[in-house]
């Protein structure tokens, strides 16, 4: 599975290396692509009425062009738009190639049977799209034609994902040797509808010089690192895992964090409770283990007496300096590589009037030392903590979570239907697999449990994060509608053995 996503300048490098390593020249990469195009569109759909090609001026137009001319000599009824000029290049000789009309935008015209193939502008656009064009996109858009985009949707940014104007809402999108971070940041995954992506010729041997940290989140990222129960395994072996609960009448959340975490694979978990809400948390735990911790000092002696790997604070705890002197002295033992900590909800809400205090308390000197914590925001608790970074409005939401993570010295895992994951030292992941479904109170508290199961597993904290929120994600797929918190934690151990199912099948 190709992970790595390239930004559209990292694109043009790997064309570029390609190209000189050869065997392919320029021109032969822009027949490959257009015919890519064309043998996409002939297999999925055979009953066309008309292809309708929108070509702009530059490689994009080029790559329409070749797929018009292959797509004619397999006798399918093709029109070319385009206003853009002749000229010199690959792109031109691309256009030489095609023996048919070419009509202006303005007589483009999509009805009901047509396809039509929008290679206008690629991936590296950098302005709103204006006049004749933008025109043609408003019309594909309104109109009841399938679309197929080539590259990206024109007016769709392949850094951002953000529309830099009219923009193309595309039916499929055909792309080459590695998606772009556009192609899975919202809206532009909804843009693409869904991506094929198409070998050209471009070689494996490009990636090292390229040096790509941005990945496609998928199990063969962190796979290798998931953890496995051996036969000689007892319960702390698999890693003792901490929630601390709220008070009486806010207890749900830890329990949901609690669960999942068991469910997670962690061998013991550990529900820590106020003593005022001993007794609720104890009518709903059954495999879950309850203790009580009234202050900072009791947390900590308890995560030392009982070797807890891994804690998760904030989900329904309540907001305020308690909070914050939980977090502060769970991340003394953090400092000192005794346990790792997930922050979510309240923890990170408890910091919002300073948030250089929390970015301070994580602060690992040891050189090399992984993060000491997970920080698990949704976009309100993101522009709580990072609220400069949250009103740049010219960065991406993976340039956010990026900074966001260097700067706070923890993995961030920004929430949403494009979930960002990202570490202090640069390497990110944009999930892929998310649901609607999990737009529900409580799906968030599960998450963190997830990743504080695999934490205290002792699976490196980015690869836990990346793992947490896939399969997270697909559990929410598998049930579907009708989805609330609850369902989530049970339905993990059949993710689980699908996943390492399909490991031990390859």
């Amino acid at each position: 599975m190709k992970l790595e996503l390239f930004t559209p300048d990292e694109m043009a490098e790997a064309d570029r290396l390609a190209i000189a390593s050869g065997p392919f020249d320029g021109d032969a990469l822009m027949r490959r692509a257009g015919a890519a195009v064309a043998a996409e569109i002939l297999a999925r759909f055979p009953g066309a009425v008309r292809v309708l090609v929108l070509a702009g001026p530059g490689n994009n137009g080029g790559d329409g062009f070749v797929a018009a001319a292959r797509l004619a000599e397999a006798g399918v009824p093709v029109q070319v738009h385009s206003d853009a000029p002749s000229h010199a290049g690959d792109a031109g000789r691309a256009r030489a190639g095609w023996s048919g009309p070419v009509r202006p935008l303005a007589q483009f015209h999509p009805l009901p049977g047509d396809v039509v193939v929008d290679a206008l502008f690629g991936a590296g656009l950098a302005r709103a799209v204006t006049g004749p064009a933008a025109e043609a996109i408003g019309r594909a858009n309104d109109s009841p034609a399938t679309v197929v985009a080539v590259d990206l949707p024109s007016g769709l940014s392949g850094r951002t994902g953000r529309p830099l104007g009219p923009a193309i809402c595309a039916d499929l999108t055909v792309t080459f040797f590695r998606l772009k971070p556009g192609h899975l940041l919202e809206p532009g995954r909804s843009l693409c509808g869904e991506t094929a992506l198409a070998d050209i010729g471009i070689p494996e041997a490009v990636l090292p010089a390229i040096g790509c940290r941005t990945f496609r989140n998928e199990p063969p990222l962190w796979l290798g690192l998931f953890p496995r129960p051996q036969r000689e395994a007892h319960k702390y072996a698999r890693g003792h895992a901490g929630v601390f609960s709220g008070g009486a009448s806010s207890t749900g959340a830890a329990r949901l964090a609690a669960l999942a975490a068991a469910r997670a694979g962690a061998g013991a978990v550990t529900v820590l409770s106020p003593g005022s809400a001993m007794q609720v948390n104890a009518m709903h735990l059954t495999s879950i283990m309850l203790r009580r911790a009234e202050t900072p000092e009791e947390a900590v002696a308890f995560a030392r007496e009982r070797r807890l790997a891994a804690a998760v604070v904030g989900p329904g705890f309540g907001t305020g300096s308690r909070c914050a002197e939980f977090v502060a002295a769970l991340a003394g033992l953090a400092a000192e590589g005794a346990l790792r900590l997930v922050l979510d909800a309240d923890a990170l809400t408890s910091f919002e009037e300073e948030p250089q205090a929390l970015f301070r308390i994580l602060e690992r000197r040891e050189p090399g030392a992984e993060p000491p914590a997970v920080l698990t925001p949704h976009e309100g608790e993101f522009r709580r903590l990072f609220p400069d970074l949250a009103a740049d409005g010219t960065l991406s939401k993976l340039e956010r979570a990026r900074a966001a993570a260097l700067r706070s010295r923890a993995v961030v895992v920004l929430k949403g239907p494009d979930t960002v994951i990202a570490e202090p030292a640069g390497r990110a992941a944009v999930n892929a697999n998310g649901t609607p479904h999990l737009a529900t109170a409580g799906s968030g508290d599960v998450l963190a449990g997830i990743a504080a199961g695999l934490l205290a597993q002792g699976m490196p904290v980015f690869e836990a994060a990346c793992a947490a929120v896939w399969l997270h994600a697909r559990a929410g797929s598998r049930f579907g509608p009708g989805l609330i918190a609850e369902d989530l934690p049970g339905l993990l151990p059949p993710v689980l053995a699908d996943l390492l199912a399909g490991e031990a099948g390859r």
